[in-house]
């Protein structure tokens, strides 16, 4: 009928409540597009019984009934006078003391499913998943099979020490450090391919970019070369970056204002590349010094840290693709050039303000110089019979990198610290809630 009123009911958590006068005031959080967040006033009467209700706190579930008005002071535009309201789950004046601005960073972690309620962490975890979906869009588009390696392994990737043992029924095994060993047996099954899979570091380091625990995206292509390598991984990352920001530009920028500016440059500006050597030379130039006191510089023999690499980056303020790192450097399956054998065909792209967020190299396709790699890091090759039997049975040329999710996330979203990426971050000392 003309002129009948439309009511509309939205059921979520008190995200805010505030008394004024005769009215009350709630900032309802639904996580519903386009009302994730949306005004309700009450008043009179309504008010008065809402707001002494018991378990009318922040975070209360409550289903409210009203009707939409538009106003532009309000989030979406919109405001929902209230007529009827029912409370599905109280809450409790403890939550108003759990955390607050100036509560350290143990308490928020401590208190992590209090903090994610938060508009600023609830954002950050929705553009995680914006960006992952821009991943998986990107190898869509490029004819790359998602596959699902195993997680308890029996061999390492990236160096014994930061393996984390464990009991398997009757045998030693391992959580993963990476699935990049297994995606190159999966390229003969089905061609490119990619995982999303967390790996796990047992390395007791606390800076603002290492957890035990990360989410590792790893791709593994086949029949490619070093520079075909780096042009893919350079419009892997230009492809997510657009994907963002056409199908979440509103999101991105709420996390990181005037990311979505700067990305229309990253995208159109070819990515810099330089190798180990000249990485090496731009320090020495810029007056790095290895050891400040005894001036004594960088060398071709030193493994850049990441507080020198950082500031190469971020003086320079373009993304690098830092290139042939010294083989000494490197583990056992990266390919080294036949004319260059000190260097491997091996990959960092580097971001500002967040230093290393991909590495990837081409692999050794001769069974040879793997066994060689083997015994040069002093790991017996008998458990890796699977991976180097792709060598003896149809060896090809491949090669991949692997991103760090929650690097990216850090990048993109101008985050400072890797812990307010992540769900619920895993360090040396946190394993919990």
């Amino acid at each position: 009928m003309e002129g009948e009123v439309e009511f509309h009911t939205f059921v979520g958590w008190i995200h805010r409540l505030r008394k004024q006068g005769s009215l009350l005031f709630i900032i309802l959080r639904t996580h519903k597009e386009p009302h994730a967040y949306i005004q309700c006033v009450m008043k009179g009467k309504l008010a008065k019984t809402c707001s002494k209700n018991p378990g009318v706190y922040r975070e209360a579930t409550i289903s409210l009934t009203g009707t939409l008005h538009d106003d532009a002071r309000a989030p979406g535009g919109v405001e929902l006078k209230v007529t009827d309201w029912e409370l599905i789950g109280p809450s409790d004046e403890e939550i108003e003391g759990r955390i607050r601005p100036e509560s350290g960073p143990e308490v928020m972690a401590d208190n992590r499913h209090i903090q994610l309620r938060g508009t600023h962490m609830s954002n950050v975890v929705k553009l995680r998943a914006a960006i992952l979906r821009g991943f998986r869009h990107h190898f869509e588009e490029e004819d790359v099979t998602e596959v699902s390696p195993p997680t308890i392994v029996q061999t390492q990737v990236e160096g014994g020490s930061t393996l984390f043992k464990l009991k398997y029924f009757d045998q030693e095994a391992y959580l993963t450090q990476s699935s990049q060993l297994y995606l190159e047996t999966a390229c003969p099954a089905v061609g490119d391919c990619f995982c999303v899979l967390p790996s796990f570091r047992a390395e007791k380091s606390r800076t603002r970019r290492h957890v035990s625990e990360f989410t590792h995206l790893e791709m593994e292509y086949a029949f490619i070369d070093f520079e075909g390598l780096l042009t893919r991984l350079e419009k892997m990352v230009k492809d997510v970056v657009k994907y963002v920001c056409e199908k979440k530009g509103d999101l991105l920028e709420e996390v990181n204002p005037g990311m979505v500016e700067k990305c229309k440059t990253l995208v159109e500006e070819p990515f810099i590349r330089m190798k180990y050597t000249e990485a090496i030379d731009w320090l020495k130039e810029h007056e790095v010094y290895k050891n400040e006191e005894e001036k004594i510089f960088y060398t071709y023999e030193d493994d850049i840290p990441e507080k020198p690499e950082r500031f190469m980056v971020d003086t320079i303020g373009k993304p690098i693709l830092l290139t042939h790192f010294p083989t000494h450097q490197k583990p056992f399956y990266m390919k080294t050039p036949a004319d260059h054998p000190e260097v491997t065909e091996s990959v960092d792209l580097l971001m500002p303000s967040v230093g290393e967020i991909i590495g990837g190299s081409m692999r050794e396709g001769d069974y040879e110089k793997i066994m060689d790699g083997f015994k040069r890091e002093g790991i017996k090759p008998d458990p890796y019979y699977w991976y180097t039997d792709l060598r003896k049975f149809g060896s090809f040329p491949h090669g991949g990198a692997g991103v760090g999710v929650d690097r990216f996330v850090c990048w993109l979203g101008g985050i400072d610290h890797i812990r307010d990426v992540i769900l619920y971050p895993r360090n040396c000392n946190r394993c919990k809630p």
